[in-house]
């Protein structure tokens, strides 16, 4: 009888233990804005700026991912892949930038798990190999001090839905650096596999941008 009522205490204040270890990645992020309207017009360069397309070093730049469910998270990258940024008078604001990864390429800290987010489950990568990500405007400032706002259409998982999100944009002498960390609901993209039910997948995943490409020297 004892044994039975510590059992009763101990289990919840057991469950009560394990989620207070698992806090939620995307807390205090900034959440981008998402919407299926049609993406505005591509922002169009002054006529006295010239352009300049610069390719994504793709070693030195990553796309990356924070997902988290009851029990934990786990964090993951895509390994492929490419993409440029161009800039409109030497500047990114005004400019362009576009990016493909090869869903095929997910990597995650559990080998098990990047099977899973192949499957028709999360990514689906038969059906859909590629997600890609095409700015319509870049505009000089940001929330929590980020320099740049970016506008564009991302197609993940077969769904295309125009989001804005802050950046930090760095137009350097032999290179142009940009780094984003904002937050996504993953069921406004198609992603609606819940998870075990006594460990529930959250619907919210913390994207990562670290990109880097090179400028022409001489």
């Amino acid at each position: 009888m004892i044994m039975s009522r510590i059992a009763r205490i101990a289990l919840p204040a057991a469950l009560l233990l394990s989620l207070a270890g698992c806090e939620d990645p995307t807390k205090d992020k900034p959440k981008a804005t998402i919407s299926s309207a049609a993406p505005a017009q591509p922002q169009a360069a002054a006529p006295s700026a010239p352009t300049e397309a610069l390719p994504i070093d793709a070693t030195a730049s990553t796309i990356g991912f924070v997902g988290s469910k009851v029990t934990g998270k786990h964090e993951g990258k895509f390994e492929k892949i490419s993409g440029s940024i161009t800039l409109a008078g030497g500047k990114a604001d005004g400019g362009k930038l576009s990016i493909e990864a090869d869903t095929s390429s997910v990597k995650t800290d559990a080998e098990k798990l990047d099977g899973h987010l192949k499957s028709k489950d999360f990514f689906d990568v038969e059906q859909f190999p590629k997600a890609t990500f095409t700015s319509t405007q870049i505009k000089a400032g940001g929330e929590n001090g980020a320099t740049h706002t970016v506008t564009g259409e991302l197609d993940l998982h077969g769904v295309k839905k125009t989001i804005t999100f802050p950046a930090t944009i760095t137009e350097g002498a032999d290179s142009v650096s940009g780094n984003a960390e904002f937050v996504i609901n993953r069921k406004d993209f198609g992603i609606v596999y819940p998870g075990k039910q006594d460990d529930l997948i959250r619907d919210d995943v913390l994207l990562k941008l670290s990109l880097k490409a090179p400028r022409k020297q001489g």
